[in-house]
């Protein structure tokens, strides 16, 4: 031990280390502990160079009199610290497309307020400032999100690049032009009369044909996105836009473009349903999160029908039997709700996928009440709307009051999502 070095509170310690042959043993003897005489007869060849330490006093007393105070260097990183533009995706469009069909669910029963059937009476104690309110309201969310995405596809184009890569990702690509489809389709009567209204529906229908000419490609050419591998419940958003499209194109006036719009979502909602219902080998294992997209089973051929009967200005049998096929995919899923309750445990954004097809099977049940004049077909409408506005409030106040958990927690469809083989 030597004294304080610099004139400093410190102080420095020389430890030997000797090379003994009986320490190597399992077993250490303590009795062969060398002492002072017998360290000043060893030879310096014997003794190993010596370790110096050299202990500063201050640091130790700030440290133990500020033992509270640690370093903050060595954390770990904060959610709140991360950019918002890096945690937003195109998942969050799922919000904007609720708030879309459920303007549009109020305003088509809007129309029906002259029918003599006691149950459209009661959405009429629902004033139609309410209904502007709601339509405002998604117009304001859609364009946030979409100003927001813009920027993040300005300074984070990459996280894009990978996004649409993703093969859960890149159907959620749909999603905004979809939303700001259901927006023009709910809008005031008034603004569907202008030329800005048809050339806006004919822009985003043409930038989902685009996205369809882009997956639907890869899936036929590309061997590592083939169909088989990469189809999952969320590969259905694509088909509704098809069938959201075609409906839009439709009460414009351009049918034949509305007609084969609505072939294409038609087969491809098909190809997709049964490759998921064979679960082939090979294919990707679906997160749990993401279980309420199951809904989109029946929410496709809920819009669908709807999309006929857009074509044929009727709710003839195709539309029905689309309906009735929509009513049979909700049942298996409404009786079985041990399927979604590893998904409920954590809010994300997920849990907007179980509005807006419940929405649009109200749709759809309100125009075959419409079209049938029948009581049991009037209740069905009363009770499927009922539930999808009460879904819907839920999931608005859910959301406000955990806004900061909603925008912090990931949902498994960004780039970082690992996708298991199911074999």
């Amino acid at each position: 031990m030597s004294l304080p070095v610099n004139g400093q509170n410190s102080f420095k310690m020389i430890v030997p280390l000797y090379k003994s042959p009986r320490w190597s043993n399992k077993r250490r003897d303590t009795s062969y502990i060398p002492n002072h005489s017998y360290n000043s007869k060893m030879s310096d060849a014997e003794i190993k160079p010596s370790i110096e330490v050299v202990v500063c006093g201050n640091s130790m007393n700030k440290a133990s009199t500020n033992n509270h105070a640690l370093p903050t260097d060595i954390t770990k990183p904060s959610h709140s610290h991360t950019p918002i533009l890096t945690k937003l995706h195109s998942g969050y469009f799922f919000i904007c497309l609720s708030f879309g069909a459920q303007a549009l669910m109020w305003k088509s029963l809007s129309k029906h307020n002259k029918d003599s059937q006691t149950l459209w009476h009661g959405f009429n104690l629902m004033p139609s400032v309410a209904f502007l309110l709601l339509w405002c309201l998604a117009v304001l969310t859609a364009a946030t999100l979409s100003l927001l995405y813009m920027l993040k596809c300005f300074f984070h184009f990459d996280m894009v690049k990978k996004e649409f890569s993703h093969p859960i990702g890149v159907n959620c690509m749909y999603a905004p032009w979809i939303s700001w489809l259901l927006m023009l389709q709910s809008a005031p009567a008034i603004l569907h009369k202008t030329y800005y209204y048809q050339l806006l529906c004919f822009a985003f229908s043409f930038l989902i044909l685009l996205l369809d000419i882009k997956l639907y490609g890869q899936w036929f050419t590309t061997k590592k996105r083939f169909l088989s591998i990469v189809a999952n419940p969320v590969s259905q958003v694509s088909v509704i836009g098809n069938f959201v499209a075609a409906q839009v194109i439709a009460e414009i006036g351009w049918k034949e473009s509305a007609i084969s719009l609505f072939s294409l979502g038609l087969v491809y909602y098909l190809i997709i349903f049964l490759t998921l219902y064979q679960r082939l080998a090979g294919g990707m294992q679906f997160p749990k999160e993401l279980r309420p997209a199951y809904f989109l089973f029946f929410g496709a051929p809920s819009m669908a029908s709807l999309a006929w009967k857009s074509i044929s200005h009727t709710f003839v049998t195709p539309s029905k039997m689309l309906l009735f096929l929509s009513l049979f995919l909700f049942m298996t899923q409404a009786c079985r709700p041990a399927l979604f309750r590893k998904s409920m445990k954590r809010l994300n954004v997920t849990w907007w996928v179980y509005s807006f097809p419940l929405t649009f099977l109200g749709l759809a049940c309100a125009e075959y009440a419409q079209e049938v004049k029948n009581n049991m077909a009037s209740w069905l409408m009363l009770l499927i709307c009922m539930v999808s506005v009460l879904v819907f409030i839920a999931l608005m106040l859910i959301t406000a009051l955990k806004m900061e958990r909603l925008l912090h927690k990931n949902a498994p469809i960004t780039p970082q999502t690992r996708i298991i083989s199911s074999t």
